[in-house]
């Protein structure tokens, strides 16, 4: 068991040293295929430890080495297998095994292939470091493993000043967030004396007890610990406030962007959430916020999705969208949904991408769905396999039949959480519920929006539509296996992520009486409560069909025409960018400004350079004149020196 975990871990490692550094010796097939095939090792490895945690009880902490001990602290590099992190495995590496078989068609024209597998199978190690930490130091290793490897990614085309900016923005929002994770791990350790995951655990009830000064309040120091830890969390996972370096990380390779999307960094906060729930359910507070704050999440990004064009942007927009589904699963208790909805979204998350950078393939890189039309019989394979992760998405299904219901995997994720935050009878319960209920319509609506702008009706770019093609095998099997997951993954996963059997298969991984709570009352909600979501779907992809295929009228421009106000605050993102530039940016040049010119020129340089400096430099100039090379200049320079001495002498013995 231990082998097969460290190969798991390491193999995206030796991998990426071996594409990276000796990329030009073995050509670009030879480093395609060996962080391809790593990965795939690696996740054939991952679904065997699975089902060795899941449903035989192995696991435990296997130590790799002495990392950092100071006088009491010791932080061991450690990893840790129990059920949570062994879903975190198979989601990790099935996605990016199936993200760097992709790679090898998307990318295949590009001049530097070696590089961009190395940077992917490094981002997949940053995250396998992160899912199988065993103390907080760890934890945050992996963290900043990812930020790094998103920051090279995202801006892997560095040529284009876009891609720059989107890699900047996206380090520099992270770093907002990371302040507050590192400010709650220093909390923790303060309070208890240890980073380790169950020595922190084991502290828990006490630590609910203790207060401490926080900027100059007396404050519960869990409750604290908590939200400092979920600020860091909302950077990560792109939640409400921390959300605007989500969209521009399109910048980068369509592969990236299923890869951050899916499996990898905006997964983490929520993973961090769910490992770290034995402290969240002791604080009703943080909790509140998480619930809040995921909600809110879960609307707004869904308003933003409606108005894009670029079709890689509706499905990030999706994203952050379905991560707030995640959070607030959390926030009401339901541990095992929020995770169990994490898994179903990556294969069809996933799917939507590499299904969108199919199209892209397809059109010579055009993204803007205005510019598509009629696809639909050009790229048969992709338009089929992207139905399906849409309607994925949008959580189609027929509940009450066979206990769970029948449908694909984002309705039996999706609508458990729905339920449990009904379930829970608080406000910010149904807070959640209803502004969930109002997300998923518009997730439907949006998602068939791009299905119908992309592949039906007329052609609105010619030439792109004529020389449009299938895309290649090696492209297309991903996407087949992605889809079989979005298919199966929910109606298989459902009796042991939050069924009957939850409890016998999570064995104590997460929070076991909040989540025990949580999934009782799911269970127990009234009819209507579990059919709403259905509805709410189908009325979206309703709408959306008459919007953009039925109706003969332009129904899409009379509605922008009869609520301008409401479009341009959707289509500009609520503003969010105009509002941080105008808080922060645009303070932070003037401050910047006013240092270099008053401060570095003014002060700095005129005391020194222009002060100092030059003063010596212009008396330098006078005083050399003095040193003119003829002898009797410096005879007469000696006589009137003379003369002035005898003058001083005699007029100081007169006195």
């Amino acid at each position: 068991m231990e082998f097969l975990v460290k190969a798991i871990v390491f193999l995206p490692l030796i991998a990426a040293l071996i594409a990276g550094f000796a990329g030009r010796a073995i050509g670009d097939r030879g480093a395609q295929w060996v962080t391809t095939l790593a990965l795939i090792a690696s996740a054939v490895l991952s679904w065997i430890v699975f089902f060795k945690v899941g449903f035989e009880g192995a696991g435990g902490t296997y130590r790799i080495a002495t990392w950092i001990v100071s006088d009491t602290f010791d932080g061991a590099w450690s990893l840790r297998v129990d059920t949570l992190t062994a879903v975190m495995l198979i989601v990790v590496t099935t996605v990016s095994s199936m993200v760097h078989l992709y790679s090898i068609g998307y990318m295949a024209e590009d001049p530097s292939i070696p590089r961009f597998m190395a940077y992917l199978s490094l981002f997949t190690f940053a995250m396998l470091m992160l899912v199988t930490a065993d103390n907080l130091v760890q934890l945050f290793f992996g963290w900043e493993g990812v930020g790094l490897a998103s920051y090279l990614l995202i801006g892997f085309w560095y040529e284009k000043p876009s891609a720059n900016a989107a890699a900047i923005k996206a380090f520099i929002v992270n770093r907002v967030g990371d302040f507050g994770f590192a400010l709650g791990i220093f909390a923790v350790y303060l309070m208890t004396g240890s980073v380790q995951f169950d020595a922190i655990f084991k502290l828990a009830p006490e630590l609910a007890k203790m207060h401490f000064t926080f900027l100059g309040a007396e404050v519960p120091a869990l409750t604290t610990i908590c939200l400092l830890l979920f600020v860091g969390a909302c950077g990560k996972s792109a939640q409400l406030g921390l959300h605007t370096w989500l969209p521009d990380a399109m910048e980068g390779p369509t592969p990236v962007s299923a890869l951050i999307h899916a499996a990898t960094m905006v997964t983490a906060g929520v993973f961090m959430v769910a490992r770290l729930s034995p402290l969240f359910e002791l604080s009703p507070t943080a909790l509140a916020v998480v619930t809040i704050v995921g909600a809110s999440t879960a609307f707004f990004a869904a308003t933003i999705g409606l108005t894009q064009w670029d079709i890689k942007r509706v499905v990030a927009y999706s994203t952050c969208s379905q991560l707030g589904y995640m959070f607030f699963a959390c926030g009401v208790g339901a541990y095992s949904a929020g995770i169990f909805h994490l898994m179903t979204h990556a294969f069809f998350k996933a799917l939507l991408f590499l299904g969108s950078g199919s199209v892209i393939h397809a059109m010579h890189h055009e993204q803007d769905m205005r510019h598509m039309g009629g696809l639909k019989n050009k790229i048969r394979q992709t338009h089929i396999l992207m139905w399906i992760g849409t309607l994925s998405l949008a959580g189609i299904g027929i509940p009450f039949i066979l206990g769970s219901g029948i449908g694909l995997a984002g309705f039996h994720s999706k609508d458990i959480i729905l339920e449990a935050a009904y379930g829970a009878h608080s406000g910010v319960g149904f807070y959640a519920y209803w502004l969930g209920i109002a997300g998923a319509f518009m997730t439907a609506f949006y998602s068939c929006r791009l299905m119908f702008l992309t592949f039906y009706g007329k052609p609105h770019d010619h030439h792109h539509y004529e020389h449009a093609h299938e895309s290649p095998a090696v492209m297309l099997i991903p996407l087949y296996v992605l889809a079989l997951g979005a298919v199966v993954a929910g109606f298989v996963g459902y009796g042991i992520f939050v069924g009957e059997g939850w409890a016998g298969f999570w064995r104590g991984a997460i929070a076991a009486e909040s989540t025990k709570e949580a999934l009782h009352h799911a269970h127990e909600v009234p009819w209507l409560v579990k059919l709403l979501p259905l509805i709410a779907a189908v009325a979206g992809i309703t709408l959306s069909w008459w919007f953009y295929v039925g109706s003969k009228s332009n129904l899409p421009k009379m509605m922008v025409n009869a609520f301008p106000p409401i479009y341009r605050l959707f289509y500009n993102k609520w503003y969010f960018d105009e509002l941080y530039d105008f808080l922060f940016v645009r303070p932070s040049m003037w401050i910047g400004r006013q240092l270099w010119k008053k401060g570095d020129v003014g002060i700095i340089d005129g005391i020194g350079p222009n002060g100092l400096a030059a003063g010596a430099s212009r008396m330098s100039g006078i005083l050399s004149r003095a040193q003119s090379g003829y002898l009797y200049h410096y005879a007469f320079a000696m006589l009137i020196g003379v003369a002035l001495l005898v003058t001083w002498y005699m007029l100081s013995r007169g006195r």
